[in-house]
């Protein structure tokens, strides 16, 4: 290419400027192509409005909308209900990532519906705490709730520390309550989280990185908002991830050190979804570095084609790379979160990036969805309104053990 670059560049001379942010740190196409700050408002002013828009009930006939189910592959039974249903932890999920998107948007400030529905489901997911199914514990092999637990905590400490949702005091049963349930259900001896137990609850079982990564952010957020948080649980945790982290910048599914292969989930294109949620959670813990956090984006953008070709696709874990469509919307938003972290003269470039890749698969009706499940696009397009806002939003918390 460098041999060929002047008579390139006379056949394309608007390339020059796309390269000249290359060079500054982006690789990014020309001002020209970027998504403007008026289109960014635009697209998050709709997509809240398709989200309030889409609240619903799982509930008993005439139960109030109030919630945003996540829905997925896996079903459960309940006595009484004929078929699977939808589990609680994707429904309390599902309603407080919808509802934490919500908050933050300039529609929570001026739209009076917007505020009711994120009540609506601020309310759900407090009631929702004296579920069975919500309780600590772990059902078999296979148990969603943990989700529930962790986001149901994420937002209702953002809640808390908004001030719009009633007094702090009233925020502050319900979460302390979460953390008590996430510190309960850590896997045995081993620590981190995971919603797929080969052992069950009672036996070790490798722990998700993913998952263990997204609980330990909302057990710091909740450390740095003033509750207790047990930094054993947290430290077994972060020894989890680090123990899963391959030479290769790659991250393993699950964590299990004494086999590392390199391969399948482990190759990079398959582990692009997790590895920048990885890398911040351990850099916001003392234990990760900003150029690792890059490296991991870098990862993420080179491969994004792996994660598109599983969007919208039927089945999880599909080979080579074992993607499953649930990666896809779950790894913009940690990118973006990842990209806030970056230098501040390399983030603009790689935010271009990332809201260019989000323009591509936007639907016709503003939404977003990663799922053959219409539901799922209520979550969908809360995560990439949460990936739109990242820049103006508070930085993650930090971990300070005590």
């Amino acid at each position: 290419m460098w041999m060929n670059l002047p008579g390139f560049l006379r056949i394309q001379p608007a390339m020059i400027a796309g390269l000249a942010l290359f060079f500054t740190g982006g690789g990014v196409a020309a001002a020209a192509d970027t998504i403007s700050k008026t289109a960014l408002r635009a697209a998050v002013k709709r997509g809240a409005k398709l989200v309030v828009g889409r609240q619903e009930s799982l509930g008993p006939s005439g139960t109030i909308s109030s919630e945003w189910p996540y829905e997925g592959v896996y079903r459960v039974r309940r006595p009484g209900k004929r078929g699977g249903i939808i589990p609680m932890g994707y429904r309390v999920g599902g309603t407080a990532i919808c509802s934490w998107a919500l908050l933050k948007t300039p529609a929570f400030r001026s739209s009076k519906l917007t505020q009711a529905a994120v009540k609506r489901g601020r309310d759900f997911i407090v009631a929702s705490l004296k579920d069975p199914l919500m309780s600590p514990g772990f059902n078999s092999t296979y148990d969603v709730r943990g989700w529930g637990h962790a986001y149901g905590l994420q937002f209702l400490l953002e809640a808390r520390a908004s001030g719009k949702l009633g007094t702090r005091k009233a925020f502050d049963e319900p979460i302390r309550k979460l953390v008590s349930i996430l510190e309960s259900t850590e896997i045995v001896r081993i620590g981190g989280w995971n919603y797929s137990r080969r052992g069950g609850a009672s036996k070790s079982s490798p722990p998700s990185t993913f998952m263990t990564a997204a609980t330990l952010q909302a057990l710091f957020a909740a450390a740095a908002s003033g509750f207790k948080v047990d930094p054993d649980v947290v430290d077994r945790a972060l020894d989890s991830l680090e123990d899963a982290r391959l030479d290769s910048g790659t991250f393993q599914y699950a964590t299990y050190p004494r086999v590392k292969s390199g391969r399948g989930f482990e190759d990079i294109p398959g582990a692009v979804g997790r590895m920048p949620l990885c890398e911040v959670t351990l850099y916001l813990a003392g234990r990760g570095k900003v150029e690792r956090i890059r490296s991991s984006l870098e990862a993420f953008f080179e491969h994004w084609g792996e994660l598109e070709k599983r969007r919208k696709k039927t089945g999880t874990h599909e080979p080579p790379y074992m993607i499953a469509p649930y990666y896809f919307f779950f790894a913009h938003y940690y990118a973006a979160q990842a990209i806030e972290l970056l230098p501040t003269r390399l983030r603009s470039a790689y935010r271009q990036r990332l809201y260019k890749l989000l323009w591509k698969i936007r639907e016709s009706d503003g939404g977003w969805n990663d799922r053959v499940f219409e539901r799922s696009k209520s979550y969908s397009t809360a995560m990439s309104i949460l990936a739109i806002l990242q820049p103006g939003l508070d930085k993650p918390a930090a971990w300070k053990k005590k």
